[in-house]
């Protein structure tokens, strides 16, 4: 209590924050139970009658399941290996920028389609990939080649998903890792200069390890919605040509749960997802732990 008293600011703005969490994160945890349930809406959530794990049972043996599996991990495995580095790449390349002015224009500049709506984001990019009035087609027919229907090919889908992630919110994932940057002492640099060494090596061997511990915990937070692949984004691009390879669980759940009213069914599969992010997100904290030797993860 007398550090409560002494701190008791610091503690009505976690109050705050408490708050939210129990109203919108924890109290509606009640509903999960409907994963187990037959739900009706006329008998509520507790007097539906209770069906076990038929759900779950009914996700598994559906043909569908392992391809939407096999669409969201993909889709999800391409945004790590390409999206995840890209912010990490633009805030190291941002911060040897001399020039504060055109550092701060560049930063404006990727910040920018962030705030955009993936509404407007996806119209544009459907705008561009036009094969007869998009600006990579009127590129292509400048080097004489013959434009494509993108959005029309469903190979191409996972493609587009990726670049457009990218072009989206590089600017702003870049952000964490460029404050981070800004904490480096001057020393070490100093120091690094006077030892010959020149900007090539400052990046490799004092940026990069100064940020680690920022990369190591943004991982494990990204590895928690392996399973959930940006829903607005995938809804606003995909159409039933790229079905194939687009439709991702969320969609999925989208057209079954919302479209069909089958809401236990996709309670099954959100809880199911929520249990596969929860083990990723241990294991990928017990392996950076023990990557860094007990000094990085979250907890």
């Amino acid at each position: 209590m007398k550090t409560i008293m002494k701190h008791r600011e610091l503690f009505a703005l976690y109050l705050f924050a408490f708050a939210f969490f129990l109203v919108f994160k924890y109290g509606p945890l009640y509903g999960v139970m409907i994963a187990f349930k037959e739900f009706r809406v006329v008998d509520g959530i507790w007097n539906s009658p209770w069906v076990g794990f038929k759900h779950f049972e009914t996700l598994f043996r559906t043909d569908d399941f392992y391809r939407l599996l096999q669409n969201t991990l993909l889709l999800n495995l391409y945004l790590l290996l390409f999206a995840f580095p890209a912010p990490i790449a633009l805030a190291l390349l941002l911060n040897e920028i001399r020039s504060r002015y055109f550092q701060r224009f560049i930063q404006v500049t990727m910040y920018l389609p962030h705030f955009v709506s993936w509404v407007v984001m996806a119209g544009l990019v459907i705008y561009f990939l036009s094969p007869t009035t998009g600006v990579v087609a009127e590129i292509v027919r400048l080097f004489g080649g013959k434009p494509v229907f993108y959005m029309g090919q469903k190979e191409y889908f996972r493609s587009i998903v990726v670049i457009s992630a990218i072009l989206k919110d590089i600017g702003w994932g870049s952000i964490i890792y460029f404050a981070a940057l800004a904490g480096i002492h001057p020393e070490l640099h100093e120091s690094a200069t006077i030892d010959g060494a020149n900007r090539w090596q400052r990046m490799i061997h004092i940026n990069i390890p100064s940020i680690m511990p920022t990369v190591a915990i943004m991982f494990i937070l990204t590895l928690g919605g392996f399973l959930s692949a940006n829903f607005e984004q995938i809804i606003n691009l995909i159409n039933p040509v790229t079905y194939e390879t687009g439709d991702v669980i969320d969609t999925y759940v989208y057209r079954v749960g919302l479209q069909q009213f089958q809401y236990s069914y996709t309670a099954a599969i959100g809880l199911f997802k929520s249990l596969v992010g929860l083990l990723l997100i241990l294991g990928a904290n017990v392996l950076v732990r023990r990557l860094s030797r007990g000094e990085n993860g979250l907890w």
